[in-house]
């Protein structure tokens, strides 16, 4: 017996659409007789779950283990819920999983993400903490990288990298041990940052007149989160002998 609920985005097809084609939109109740466990081949240790003869959801190898779950099981409404329960949770773990695979991101950042996919806070919650706890979110470790990665290749300030990572749930004592030791590992000094950025927009702007480019060049570096009196200084050395080529 089924009885349908409309889905949420993240479960409108058990399993993201890339588990089995044949999935159906999850039940809100499910109950009878289990009549195949299809493995994903694309996807080992994914199991879709056929009941009276419709794939209702998508569960991996150690709920088919913990649950004795077999074919010619006959699921009760119980234990039907606590199927569809565990296919919503592994459905948040892995589309949390596969998102970390894109591109790093902080807990906060990967919270956001799901809920705004469409998954029960709980299950969020659950996929997050999971993840933290095989080491594929380490907060530390994901400030650290993004600091370097902005400090050397974009040249934000301290400010400006503290600023970022707490808009990506960062703790502020974590992000500022994160920047501290980067700059320091790099032997980053901030001035330097400072001027190197300033050099390097201003050969993007040559051919303009010095007003306009003296304009530029501070909106630049006021927006990597430097100090209005260093950026002062910055512009009275780099500007100096300025004259607009052709």
């Amino acid at each position: 017996m089924f009885s349908w609920s409309k889905p949420k985005a993240a479960t409108a097809v058990v399993g993201g659409g890339d588990d089995d084609s044949n999935v159906d939109r999850q039940p809100s109740t499910v109950s009878g007789p289990v009549t195949a466990l299809r493995e994903n081949p694309r996807k080992p240790g994914r199991y879709a779950v056929h009941v009276d003869g419709k794939s209702v959801a998508i569960v991996n190898a150690a709920y088919l283990h913990d649950s004795a779950l077999a074919v010619g099981t006959v699921l009760d409404e119980a234990a039907g819920d606590r199927l569809l329960l565990a296919a919503r949770k592994l459905e948040a773990f892995d589309r949390a999983a596969a998102a970390l695979g894109r591109r790093a991101r902080s807990a906060h950042e990967l919270e956001r993400w799901l809920l705004q996919r469409g998954f029960d806070r709980a299950d969020v919650t659950d996929a997050v903490q999971r993840l933290t706890e095989i080491g594929a979110i380490d907060d530390s470790q994901f400030a650290r990288a993004f600091a370097r990665s902005r400090a050397l290749g974009k040249g934000m300030s301290r400010r400006r990298l503290a600023q970022e990572l707490a808009r990506r749930g960062v703790d502020r004592p974590m992000a500022d041990a994160a920047i501290a030791e980067v700059l320091e590992e790099e032997s980053v000094d901030e001035r330097a940052l400072l001027e190197g950025a300033a050099r390097k927009k201003l050969a993007m702007l040559q051919g303009q007149d010095p007003d306009t480019v003296r304009r530029r060049l501070y909106g630049y570096l006021a927006r990597r989160g430097y100090d209005a009196n260093d950026i002062a200084a910055v512009l009275r050395r780099v500007m100096a002998g300025y004259t607009a080529k052709p």
